[in-house]
C-alpha cells in the first residue's frame, strides 16, 4: 500500500511543558534536513501534539523510512492513512480497505483502539471500537479479537480536520533533536569507540564538532581518510560535522624525545585535550567528548582519566565510561561504523605506545615530566592550532 502520510511520534519532547514547541520546531527542522536529499517532495507540519510528513509527489518508501530512522527525537514512525470525515459507514469501508491492502495474510489477532480529540463526533471511542471490530471479523474469516496481546493493533484517531488510520509503528532512534542541547567537541580517532561516543551524545540533542590528531608520515593519508569516512557516517545521525585535523607529529616527537616513555600516552593525551579544548572554545563548544571506557587500556584507568581531566577547564563527557567492548561494538554495528573502524590503518595514538605504559600515573610526577617540554611545547602547540585542516563531513 502506498502511504502518502507518516505520523511522527516523539517521547521525551512531550514532557517539556511550555518549551515543548521549541523542541517540536527543532525536530521538524531535522526531519526536513533528513529528507532534503531524498527523491520526492515532502511537507512537514505539526498539529496539536502531532507531527506529519506528507508526500506531495512520488517517493521511495524505503529511502524515506531510512532517512526518518536517523532523526534523533523520533520515537515512532507510523505510516498513516488520513481520511476526511464522510460519515461512519465510509470510515468502516476505508478501514476494511486498509486491512485488505496492508495485510496479505488475514490470519491474525487484532484490537481496535480509537481516540477522539474531536469530542462532538457522534460515536464514543468504545462504540467505534466495537463497530469496526465487528466489521473486520465479518469481512475477514481468519481474524480474531485479542484485547490483551493483539498481533495487529489498529488505531483510529478522530482529529479536528481528518481521521488517522494506522496499525504499524516503526521504531525511531529516540533521543532529542539536534541543536537543542548545545555544542561539544568530539575527539575522534579511527577506532571503534569514539564514533559511538559522538553518536550517543548527539542523540541527546548536542551539535557535534570533531578533532582528529594526525601524525604524518607515521600515519598515512588512508588513516586520515578513514576518520573522515567515520565522521560522515556519524553525520548521518548528527547532521554535518566540522572535522578539525591537527598535525600532531612534531608534538609527539618532542614528547617522545623529552619525557619518560612509560608516561608517553598520558602526556600526549593531555596535550591532545588541551588543543581540542582550545578549538572547542574557539567554536563555541561547551564540552569535550571522548570514547573512553574505564580500564579498557592503560590510558583509561581511573588514575589515567584523572590525569587527563586535570588539564581541562571544560567538562569532559564520556558516554561509554561503563560499557564493555562488546556493548560498544554492538552500537557501532547498528550505526554502521564498525566495519570502517576495523580497517587496518593506524592512527597516531598507536604509533608511540610504550611497551609498559604507566597505569596509575601520579599527576605531580606527570607535571614534573612535562616541565622538560617548556622550551618548545607552546610554540609547537601554536603551530599545530594555526595549521589545522578543516573538512566539512556530511
Amino acid at each position: 500500500m502506498k502511504f502518502q502520510s507518516f505520523l511522527i511520534k516523539y517521547a521525551e519532547i512531550g514532557i517539556k511543558g511550555k518549551n515543548r514547541y521549541l523542541f517540536e520546531d527543532a525536530l521538524i527542522r531535522q526531519i526536513k534536513f533528513a529528507l532534503k536529499d531524498v527523491e520526492g517532495s515532502f511537507n512537514v507540519t505539526k498539529a496539536t501534539g502531532r507531527i506529519y510528513v506528507n508526500a506531495e509527489s512520488d517517493y521511495d518508501y524505503e529511502e524515506v523510512m531510512e532517512a526518518l530512522k536517523r532523526v534523533f527525537g523520533i520515537a515512532w514512525i507510523c505510516p498513516v492513512v488520513q481520511l476526511a470525515d464522510e460519515g461512519f459507514e465510509v470510515l468502516k469501508e476505508k478501514v476494511l480497505e486498509y486491512i485488505d491492502n496492508v495485510y496479505e495474510n488475514k490470519n491474525f489477532t487484532f484490537k481496535v483502539e480509537s481516540r477522539r480529540s474531536r469530542k462532538n463526533y457522534p460515536m464514543v471511542s468504545q462504540e467505534i471500537n466495537m463497530e469496526l471490530g465487528a466489521a473486520i471479523l465479518d469481512a475477514f474469516e481468519g481474524t480474531k479479537v485479542d484485547v490483551h496481546h493483539p498481533e495487529v493493533l489498529l488505531r483510529i484517531e478522530v482529529r479536528e480536520q481528518f481521521i488517522n488510520v494506522y496499525s504499524k509503528e516503526i521504531q525511531g532512534p529516540g533521543g532529542m533533536p539536534i541543536g537543542t542541547n548545545g555544542k561539544a567537541m568530539l575527539l575522534l580517532s579511527g577506532g571503534i569507540d569514539s564514533p559511538v561516543a559522538g553518536y550517543m551524545i548527539a542523540k541527546r540533542g548536542v551539535t557535534i564538532e570533531a578533532t582528529y590528531f594526525h601524525a604524518p608520515p607515521y600515519t598515512s593519508e588512508r588513516a586520515k581518510q578513514k576518520v573522515v569516512d567515520l565522521a560522515k557516517l556519524v553525520a548521518k545521525y548528527s547532521g554535518p560535522i566540522k572535522l578539525n585535523i591537527v598535525n600532531f607529529t612534531d608534538i609527539q616527537l618532542y614528547i617522545y624525545e623529552k619525557c619518560p616513555h612509560d608516561e608517553l600516552t598520558i602526556i600526549m593525551r593531555r596535550y591532545m585535550m588541551k588543543i581540542a579544548e582550545h578549538l572547542a572554545k574557539e567554536s563555541g563548544a561547551i564540552g569535550l567528548i571522548t570514547g573512553e571506557s574505564i580500564g579498557q587500556v592503560a590510558s583509561q584507568t581511573l588514575q589515567s582519566l584523572a590525569a587527563t581531566n586535570e588539564v581541562c577547564t571544560l567538562p569532559v563527557y564520556r558516554p561509554l565510561i561503563g560499557f564493555d567492548k562488546q556493548e560498544i561494538v554492538e552500537i557501532a554495528e547498528k550505526i554502521n561504523t564498525y566495519e570502517t573502524s576495523i580497517q587496518p590503518y593506524e592512527d597516531c595514538c598507536t604509533i608511540f605506545v610504550a611497551k609498559h605504559p604507566v597505569t596509575k600515573p601520579n599527576i605531580n610526577v606527570i607535571k614534573a615530566s612535562e616541565q622538560r617540554l617548556n622550551e618548545r611545547i607552546e610554540e609547537l602547540m601554536k603551530i599545530a592550532i594555526e595549521t589545522v585542516e578543516v573538512i566539512e563531513c556530511k
